[in-house]
Parts: structure tokens; sequence; C-alpha cells
């Protein structure tokens, strides 16, 4: 009985850290996409309310690129660190 708790809570901790892992691709991909049009204060709160809870985003340019990073931890899996980074080629008049 024991090992069925067990197995069912490694279960549970995988699939929650994938659901974040999808979040955070989704959350990069879209801050990065934003802030290349040139619209950071709004990249940056879309991706906060994409983004799991706590999790930290940075968004900086990289030549003609613009690259958002999404990072957090899984309650379940406090040790892994989950993230995702996006990347966008910036726009013209995009700053």
């Amino acid at each position: 009985m024991v090992a069925l708790v067990a197995v069912l809570a490694v279960c549970l901790a995988g699939l929650t850290a994938i659901s974040m892992q999808v979040r955070c691709i989704d959350a990069a991909r879209e801050a990065a996409r934003l802030a290349a049009r040139g619209d950071a204060a709004s990249a940056t709160r879309t991706a906060q309310g994409i983004a799991p809870p706590d999790a930290v985003i940075d968004i900086r340019r990289d030549g003609d690129f613009v690259v958002a990073r999404v990072t957090t931890r899984s309650a379940l899996l406090p040790m892994v660190s989950i993230g995702a980074e996006g990347v966008s080629a910036a726009e013209e008049g995009g700053r």
C-alpha cells in the first residue's frame, strides 16, 4: 500500500512539472513576441498571467533578438528548476 501511494505521488509530481513546463513555454513565447514589438510592459504583464505563480520572468535584448526566460520551482519537486526560453526577432521600430 505504501508503495502505491509513493508511485502515485511521483506520478502527480511529474504531471505537475509537465503542466508548469508548458505554462513556462507559453509565457516565454508570448513575452518574447510582445517585447520584440516594443511593448516590454505588456510582455511582462502577459507572461505573469500565463506563467505559474511565483515564476521569475527575465526579458533581455540580445543583438537583433529579444530573449524571454521564465523559471519557477514546483512545490512537489522543490529541487527541480522548471523553465523555458522564448526568442523573437526584434521588429523595426520596436525597442
